[in-house]
């Protein structure tokens, strides 16, 4: 009598050794597959090509063929993307790139300054005409003489009005002009102000006796001025209802500041950012109450490290927050650090680490509760990350698949429209606009 086996016949079912071992090849294939994917899908998130975790290119603005220091600035205004140089606005769609419309400075006059913001979609441009070089020596130009006001939605001149300039030069601080509270604030041998609409004198301030103005700021609550009086710069703040001085105060009330670089970050509530030339004076931010009184003082250097101040992009003012990055000494080298401070107190809020030694922070943006940094790399890619404003908490995290800053020039500003964000350039040879999309 013979014994019946497994296989013996067509149909029967293998061995269940077969079996085991192929079960056994299929686990060990499929754990195979799922940890080079893992390893890939790593790779790949950094790498900009990852949905959810990327950042691509939607459109570039054409290289500028040259450019120059003066007359530089940025607005986004609604889907408007306007940028200035010296010799134009320029207006963009911000979605397709499409160029809406060109502002082109008359005659051979060059933009010299811009206004930091645009107010009811009108912005302030100072212009001049520089000096002519004839038989080797310069002839002094006419300077700042005229101030204008564009409208940003279609690039139509609103009005202009003379200015007294004080210098030939054209190279005038950014701080000449500005927008705010439905008034065009302009800077000469006082503080004039106009309806920035119809171009409507309004009100000429005169700052504090034996003083001299060096910069203005405006907002709803008040029209602010750096002045110089005698060796001491102040703070001045005027109505903007009549251009009545309400207060003027020292920068700093202890020891007064000198000779010193001193710019607008925001005009409500009052900050400015001060560099004295002298090493032992002070290098800080300062905020100021409505009332005048001084808020707090942000050192440059301190226990977060040491702030960059060489551009304005690396700085943010927000809700009552101040948003900085600090380079700091890590134990493999240099590292950026994101860092929120209280303006009321000066004191920190919070600060994430946020690039490593190959790595650095050149850009922030903090709007609507959120703040945005752009890291680039010199090893690896540049990134996108998103901070909650209040608490410092991380939101956001995307690789860029294209070089972002290091390799096409120094990113300027940094701005965010919906889903979008926009990197700015200033310079000759650059793109003066990117704008991406997370992806």
């Amino acid at each position: 009598m013979s014994t019946q086996v497994n296989g013996d016949r067509a149909g029967d079912t293998a061995p269940l050794s077969w079996w085991r071992s192929l079960l056994g090849i299929l686990i060990v294939g499929g754990v195979g597959l799922v940890v080079v994917g893992g390893v890939a899908a790593i790779f790949m998130s950094g790498s900009g090509y990852v949905p959810g975790y990327s950042m691509r290119t939607v459109w570039e603005a054409p290289h500028d063929r040259n450019a120059a220091e003066h007359g530089n600035g940025d607005w986004l205004v609604g889907d408007t993307l306007v940028r200035s140089r010296f010799d134009a606005v320029t207006a963009f769609d911000v979605r397709s790139g499409k160029k809406r419309w060109e502002y082109v400075v008359p005659g051979r006059a060059d933009i010299c300054a811009v206004s930091a913001a645009a107010d009811d979609s009108v912005a302030l441009i100072a212009r001049g005409e520089p000096g002519a070089a004839e038989s080797g020596e310069v002839e002094k130009g006419k300077g700042c003489a005229t101030v204008a006001a564009l409208d940003l939605t279609n690039g139509r001149e609103l009005w202009h009005t003379s200015r007294a300039s004080t210098s030939g030069d054209i190279t005038a601080k950014t701080d000449l002009v500005a927008t705010g509270g439905g008034l065009g604030v302009l800077l000469d041998s006082g503080v004039r102000a106009f309806d920035l609409r119809t171009g409507t004198p309004r009100w000429k301030a005169a700052v504090p006796k034996g003083c001299v103005p060096g910069g203005v700021a405006a907002a709803a609550m008040q029209v602010l001025a750096v002045v110089a009086c005698d060796t001491e710069l102040k703070l001045a703040a005027f109505d903007p209802a009549d251009g009545k001085e309400r207060w003027t105060v020292p920068l700093d009330a202890r020891r007064g500041v000198a000779a010193a670089d001193v710019a607008f970050l925001s005009a409500d509530p009052a900050v400015v950012r001060v560099a004295e030339s002298a090493e032992s004076g002070v290098h800080a931010f300062l905020a100021f109450g409505p009332d005048g009184r001084p808020w707090g003082r942000i050192d440059f250097v301190g226990g977060y490290g040491k702030i960059k101040v060489d551009k304005p992009a690396e700085v943010s003012v927000a809700n009552g927050r101040l948003f900085a990055v600090a380079e700091y000494k890590g134990t493999q080298g240099d590292w950026d650090r994101l860092v929120a401070f209280d303006l009321a107190t000066g004191g920190e809020l919070w600060r994430e680490d946020i690039s490593g030694a190959w790595s650095s922070v050149i850009a922030l943006h903090a709007e609507g509760g959120r703040v945005s940094a752009l890291s680039v790399s010199s090893k690896y890619e540049d990134n996108l990350y998103v901070f909650d404003a209040a608490t410092g908490d991380e939101e956001d995290d995307r690789a860029f698949r294209d070089d972002v800053g290091a390799y096409e020039g120094d990113l300027t500003d940094l701005l965010t429209y919906k889903d979008l964000v926009i990197a700015v350039r200033w310079g000759e040879g650059v793109r003066p606009f990117s704008v991406y999309e997370r992806w």
